[in-house]
């Protein structure tokens, strides 16, 4: 018997021996850093819309490459849209993910990612979507619903709150409507309209003529300045009784609120960059016959877009596109998918 068992013990450790590890799983720590900085590139790569969070690794296979000395990586994630325009260039984990509330949208990238001492990305295809109204007024009855950000008076919010924005900013130029980005509505005491949109600075000072705005020329070169606005317009309804006439009469009032951030100019930061290195060279009497060749010379207060330049590449590596939830396959590896980052409330839809 004694005999019997020390060769299965040793068939076993032989069996041991041979068996490959598990391959990595959504739990697996350098599966979730591909994912990480996969999704980092992916928003580095987008001209418009949002910054996308990472909600959840749903699926990954893996391929060693023993000549490259690193690993190919197949992702499947799944994404949130959050409150950062791509224009911040914001790092995903630093933007606020949309709640029920902000129009929510929701989606999943397929990724191939190569990984050795760094991350690279070699492709992606996301699809995203919005969580249809019908889902949100379900869970949330007094929440706001997505509107078409064609619609009359969606532009007219905009429109309204930029001109807001231009009179109190204080800044030395005006700017002008870009894109609307979102837009929605809900009834509070009255109508209410909310839009996201984005701008762009012209050459017109604060001293240009009202009758000459509408004519204002973009800055046209690297240092023009861009923003993102959040605006709102409610029309709130009052009936005051009219005794002489006997009838009511109705009175609306308009408010308009909008809070912008705008954005320094990549090149700016650059220029910014370059001074500071030469400064550092600089004797004290150097330093102070240094003249500032920016050709727009700038004293407000911006929001940089990044603490480090962003260099987009000439050809996109993917394609971002909104398209309906697919029907998806249960995940192939080990442990997966892996835990929600975030969640919206809605079980239905598994958000």
């Amino acid at each position: 018997m004694s005999v019997y068992l020390l060769v299965l013990c040793m068939a076993l450790l032989q069996q041991g021996g041979r068996a490959k590890p598990d391959p990595p799983g959504c739990n697996n720590p350098e599966a979730v850093r591909v994912a990480e900085e996969a999704l980092d590139q992916i928003n580095q790569d987008q001209s418009k819309g949002y910054v996308l969070s990472l909600k959840r690794l749903y699926d990954v296979s893996h391929t060693p490459d023993k000549e490259k000395g690193g690993s190919l990586y197949k992702l499947t994630i799944d994404v949130m849209e959050t409150m950062c325009h791509i224009t911040s260039r914001k790092p995903w984990k630093q933007c606020e993910v949309r709640g029920i509330s902000d129009v929510p949208v929701y989606g999943e990238c397929e990724v191939s990612a190569f990984i050795d001492s760094q991350v690279t990305l070699h492709s992606y295809s996301c699809a995203l979507r919005e969580v249809p109204g019908t889902v949100v007024v379900h869970q949330c009855p007094d929440c706001s619903t997505a509107d078409n950000v064609g619609d009359p008076v969606i532009k007219e919010t905009a429109n309204l709150s930029l001109q807001r924005f231009n009179i109190e900013s204080g800044l030395a130029n005006y700017f002008t409507l870009e894109n609307i980005t979102k837009a929605s509505s809900e009834w509070f005491s009255g109508p209410a309209y909310y839009v996201e949109f984005t701008i762009v600075e012209t050459v017109c000072s604060k001293t240009t003529a009202a009758s000459e705005l509408s004519d204002c020329p973009l800055m046209d070169c690297q240092f023009a300045h861009r923003g993102f606005c959040k605006g709102s317009h409610r029309t709130q309804e009052d009936f005051d009784m009219v005794f002489p006439l006997g009838k009511e009469r109705l009175q609306s009032r308009n408010e308009v609120e909008v809070k912008c951030e705008i954005f320094e100019p990549q090149a700016a930061l650059v220029e910014e960059q370059a001074h500071a290195r030469a400064d550092s060279k600089h004797t004290d009497h150097q330093h102070s016959n240094h003249t500032h060749l920016h050709p727009h010379e700038h004293t407000h207060s911006v929001t940089p877009t990044s603490d480090i330049p962003v260099s987009r590449p000439l050809d996109s590596l993917g394609t971002l596109v909104y398209l309906p939830a697919p029907i998806r396959a249960s995940p192939a590896a080990s442990s997966c998918p892996g835990p929600h980052r975030h969640k919206l409330g809605i079980e239905k839809r598994g958000l």
